[in-house]
């Protein structure tokens, strides 16, 4: 097997995961228009809940065999642990500039190496960590020490962080056994059990304007999902999170078009490490990096 063939995974898996955080910030815009009318715990739901309807023809096709699992411990650890995340990250996007929000998401790489190292025992090596460490100073350069940076919205942000990245380690676990379909059904519908608990605090009926957005960032969240999932079977958690990073540009640009959200020079400087800390994922330089 010549040296491209055998990185031909690790660059299918970036590309998967580059589409998934594009479709992850398209989420985004919708839930960003959602929440000016519609509160956290009816977008939470129905982020959910809309997502079982993807799987709707695979459970027809596949039958029982579909739900069959010997990780179903995994699998509600990773849904209760994502919707906290969720929550919180939902409520961030509400608040603060579109990519500042996905700034405090998608930070979750920094803390994704450790944990995989810590739970999963996967190699941890230099270049992963300067990857990290590179990501974390674009981070620091987009969000910026302003008023959203250290107060209550930072200590949920960077809390809904932490706990994507454990959510995105164990998903990671699961795909050593279990398909990328059956790992995000599972999520959407222990999702749905549990987050339809609050969101009957707040029922009431919806306008097709504000069911539009909640319909479309349910759907677009699930199909990132799905991509993410095969992302990180492809490849180790710890190699190829830092291309999360990518959501947060993608999310800069349509805070441009749509809010006229735009970035000052510390946050440029942000994006150029965020891609810095990307291209140390590339397979060629890991390659060069282990020699």
């Amino acid at each position: 097997m010549n040296q491209s063939t055998a990185s031909l995974p690790l660059f299918k898996a970036i590309g998967l995961l580059t589409l998934s955080a594009l479709l992850f910030s398209l989420m985004g815009v919708c839930i960003r228009n959602a929440s000016y009318t519609v509160d956290n715990a009816t977008i939470v739901f129905f982020r959910n809940f809309i997502g079982l309807f993807i799987f709707l023809p695979l459970i027809f096709k596949q039958g029982p065999q579909f739900f069959k699992t010997e990780k179903l411990w995994m699998h509600t650890w990773r849904a209760v642990v994502g919707l906290i995340a969720m929550y919180g990250f939902f409520y961030a996007i509400a608040h603060l500039k579109l990519s500042n929000a996905m700034v405090f998401t998608y930070s979750s790489p920094v803390f994704i190496p450790l944990i995989a190292w810590l739970f999963l025992k996967e190699k941890m090596t230099r270049s992963m960590l300067l990857a990290a460490a590179i990501g974390l100073i674009g981070v620091i350069f987009v969000a910026k020490p302003d008023a959203g940076m250290f107060n209550q919205l930072s200590v949920i942000g960077l809390g809904a962080s932490f706990l994507a990245a454990t959510a995105f380690v164990t998903v990671r676990a699961l795909t050593q056994t279990e398909p990328p379909e059956r790992i995000v059904f599972y999520f959407c519908f222990i999702g749905t059990l549990i987050s339809v608990i609050p969101m009957f605090w707040h029922f009431r009926w919806y306008t097709l304007k504000e069911l539009s957005f909640l319909i479309a960032a349910g759907l677009l969240a699930n199909i990132s999902q799905i991509f993410m999932s095969n992302a990180y079977r492809l490849a180790p958690a710890g190699q190829i999170g830092p291309v999360n990073y990518i959501a947060i540009i993608f999310a800069g640009i349509w805070g441009y078009l749509f809010w006229q959200e735009t970035p000052d020079t510390y946050s440029l400087l942000g994006f150029a490490f965020i891609l810095l800390a990307i291209i140390l994922c590339s397979p060629l330089l890991q390659k060069r990096l282990q020699h």
